[in-house]
């Protein structure tokens, strides 16, 4: 298969994603989703932190995209536990926004919070996450935000699956838009540069089985 360009934004992303081995694809095991769900197929947006130069690119466009939506800098931006931490880091560190990050679940001393940081209530918030697979940890953090009086309409990821049908339908039955800045779509369209042929073939095949829910 002959090598393939970059078209836009997106496939920029993925083709750094790729670069740096963030994308893992092996059809002889199988890896464990944040969901629990199991796959031939998996991204790792954790190990991007190791990286400045491809963080700062990531970093720029996310916060390119918020400041688009939000240019009132009392907006909070809310990482969620653990992954979503230290994006939500690097993105307050950039745009001199508030910071606030949500726990799993309540910690079992001290106050017993389930957000740390300060923050009013009515307040907006954004919501930050590495990634969105199925959508469930998503709406947990946004339960979250909205029990202790925060106002959340927007989830940005640096990725999203995408192949998943119900995750974007349950998000958005919570009156909260998914922004991401590549998916699998993507990376499909960029790996042909990165894998065999074979590799290409199934991952094509596995991504349209997931997404037609067979």
């Amino acid at each position: 298969m002959s090598k393939v360009k970059i078209k836009n934004n997106k496939e920029k992303i993925a083709n750094l994603l790729l670069s740096i081995g963030c994308v893992n694809i092996d059809f002889k095991k199988q890896f464990t989703l944040t969901s629990g769900k199991k796959s031939p197929v998996y991204v790792d947006c954790r190990k991007l932190i190791s990286f400045p130069k491809e963080r700062e690119l990531i970093i720029n466009e996310m916060s390119k995209q918020i400041k688009s939506k939000y240019k009132d800098n009392s907006t909070i931006i809310a990482g969620g536990e653990t992954a979503g931490i230290p994006y939500s880091s690097f993105l307050c560190q950039k745009m001199k926004y508030p910071m606030i990050y949500i726990r799993k679940s309540p910690k079992g001393f001290g106050k017993g919070k389930l957000i740390e940081g300060e923050f009013k209530k009515n307040t907006q918030s954004i919501l930050v996450e590495d990634m969105a697979t199925d959508g469930g940890s998503k709406l947990h953090f946004i339960r979250a935000l909205r029990q202790n009086k925060l106002k959340v309409k927007d989830i940005y990821v640096v990725f999203y699956y995408g192949i998943y049908p119900k995750a974007k339908k349950n998000i958005s039955k919570m009156k909260v838009n998914l922004n991401y800045l590549t998916s699998w779509r993507d990376i499909l369209t960029i790996s042909p540069n990165y894998i065999s042929d074979k590799d290409y073939d199934n991952l094509k095949n596995y991504l349209e089985s997931i997404s037609s829910g067979k």
